[in-house]
Formats: C-alpha cells, structure tokens, sequence
C-alpha cells in the first residue's frame, strides 16, 4: 500500500522534526523509494506500459514534490496510455501551480565539423571548451511547458467528447499560444462540433492569412470542411493544397470522393422512381449522370494513384472503368490489384 507508506513517513519526519529529531532513515528509505519508482516508471516506458508509466512517475513526484518534473511526466505518460482522467488531474495540478519545467541547454561548436551540439550538463561542456575542440559556449534557457500544458488540457477534453469544457480550454490555450495553428484548427473542428458555423469560418479565414502557403494546413482545413458537410469549403481546401504542392496525392483522392458521393445521391433519387414512362426516361437520364460523375472522379484517383499507389484506390479506379465499359482500362487496373494483392 505505496499512498499509505508515503503518508506514513511523511508523519514520522513531521514527528521527528516536531521533536528535534533527525534519524536519517526517512531520508533513506524515502531515496530508496523514488529511485525505485524511477526505475519502474522508466522500464514501463520503454516496454511502452504507459498507465503503469504514469502511476510510477506520479509516485515519484510524491515522494520527491519538489521535483514536479515527475508529475509532468505522470501526464504525459497517462495521455499515451489514453488514460485521459488522470492526465487531466495530473496537467491541472501543474497549471495550478504555474509549472515551467524549462531546464537550461548547454551548447557549444564542434571545431571540426562546425556543428552546434548541445551537452548533458554545464560541466561536461566547459570541459570540451578547456580542452579545445569546441568553441562559442551557449547557455540557452529551454520553452516553458506551460502553453503545452494549456494546449493538452483542451485537446484531451475534444478525445473525451466534451466539446463545451473544450472550447473554454481551447480558449485559454490560444491565449498563451496565438500563433499555434494546431491550435486554430482545433478550435475550429470544436467550433464545427459546436455547430457554431459562423465561428467556424473565422477560424478558418484566420488559419489560412496566418500561413497561406502551407499545404498541410490546406489540406486539413479542407478535411474538417468536409466531415462538417461544407463541401464547397473542402474542395476549395483541397485545391489551394494540390496548387501549393501538385504531388499532394491525398488531396487528389480526398476531392475525387466528394465528386464520387455525388453517385450516392443519384441512386437514391433513381430508386425513388415508379415505372411509368416519365421515371423510365428519368432513370435512363440519371444514369448518364453517373457515367458523368464517374468520368469526373477518374484523373482524380488517376492522378492520386501514380503519386501514391494503394489497393484502394486501383480496386476503385477498377469498379470505375467496369461501370464506364472502358475494358483496356479495366484489364490494365484489374491486373495492378491482383499484383498488389499477391504481395500483401
């Protein structure tokens, strides 16, 4: 029962102290244990355990709370186990308290090769300047955790669904981080989840003035478009992104299936006919519109395919050239997916 021995030698040294005393075998036994819960928390992580990770640390930063690097740890440990209540706990408490966790780097410049290494401790590094293979030394301060911490708060509430606790987080993370486009973004699909449209789309007029040249950003603004509805917005998204980087194969295939939904909305509509001579004519016209669609969806996958060829997309491209009637280019994707399914 570690909550229980850890209580229990902090009252022994609250006794001792109160007495005057100062055996030492609290200090000891209280070293003995971090050291422990170091050793576990650490071979946990490198097993990839990360909820019992997370427990260890979180011991270890009561046993040592001074050290709230441990209780950081703890954190971030539970956010990969996906044990989201503890790392909320966990992140709160080190907001709570303004934790920094910025620790100094020490660097200096490899003589011979000219590049900036940077070392374990300031001694190690003047060392290497005493004895002349390095050169210009720099203490440089690391970034504070703090706006890391803001941010995971809001990004964990968006893993656990509650939007509302989100948006406020989302909120007092962009204050501390304005210039964060992950941020922007997901306080974007938040506002999306939220139904709050009009929020939504100052987002996103403000992602892209922030870095219109990015096709990531494009292209992610146009997936949050689309699993919104808002498929004008998605394909000018994906667009903007195939224009910044004409290899964007993803952006390809992603606009080649908004095209391709088109189909879904033309079989409803034919399925909904009778048989009168009107819905016969009507059919025959909705099924020159999925020919239509289909060709309008080729050079799309088509061109998505050459970038970055995968079964998908050659088993679609397939089905497509069959529904067409277009046999040598049904033969020629037939014969691709057959390959790529034999080296699977």
């Amino acid at each position: 029962d570690i909550d229980t021995a850890i209580n229990s030698l902090s009252m022994v040294a609250n006794i001792e102290g109160a007495n005057g005393r100062n055996s030492g075998d609290v200090a000891e036994l209280k070293q003995a244990m971090l050291s422990n819960f170091l050793t576990k928390a650490q071979a946990d992580l490198e097993e990839k355990q990360y909820v019992k990770s997370s427990v260890n640390f979180e011991k270890a930063y009561q046993m040592s709370p001074k050290d709230t690097i441990f209780l950081y740890y703890a954190a971030s440990t539970a956010v990969s186990g996906q044990d989201y209540d503890s790392a909320l706990d966990y992140y709160g408490k080190l907001k709570d308290m303004n934790f920094n966790g910025s620790t100094m780097q020490y660097t200096a410049v490899d003589k011979e090769t000219n590049v900036t290494e940077t070392f374990d401790n300031k001694t190690m590094r003047d060392l290497s300047i005493k004895a002349g293979t390095h050169i210009k030394p720099q203490d440089k301060k690391g970034e504070s955790k703090h706006s890391e911490i803001v941010k995971n708060i809001a990004l964990i509430y968006i893993a656990k669904g509650e939007n509302e606790k989100a948006a406020q987080a989302m909120k007092d993370a962009r204050k501390e981080n304005p210039d964060d486009l992950d941020l922007l973004i997901s306080e974007a699909n938040i506002m999306l989840k939220l139904n709050d449209r009009e929020a939504f789309k100052r987002l996103m007029e403000e992602a892209t003035s922030k870095d219109p040249t990015n096709p990531e950003l494009q292209y992610n603004l146009g997936v949050i478009a689309a699993e919104g509805g808002d498929t004008e917005h998605a394909l000018t998204h994906y667009e903007k992104a195939i224009e910044l980087n004409p290899d964007y194969a993803d952006a390809y295939n992603n606009i080649a299936v908004i095209i391709l939904n088109k189909d879904q909305q033309i079989i409803e509509k034919m399925n909904a006919l009778g048989n009168s001579a009107a819905d016969n004519k009507k059919y025959d016209e909705y099924k020159l519109q999925r020919l239509d669609v289909y060709k309008e969806a080729i050079p799309y996958l088509d061109k998505a395919f050459k970038i970055k060829p995968n079964i998908y997309t050659a088993k679609t491209l397939m089905n497509i050239y069959s529904a067409i009637e277009d046999s040598a280019k049904y033969k020629e994707m037939k014969a691709k997916v057959e390959e790529m399914e034999a080296n699977q």
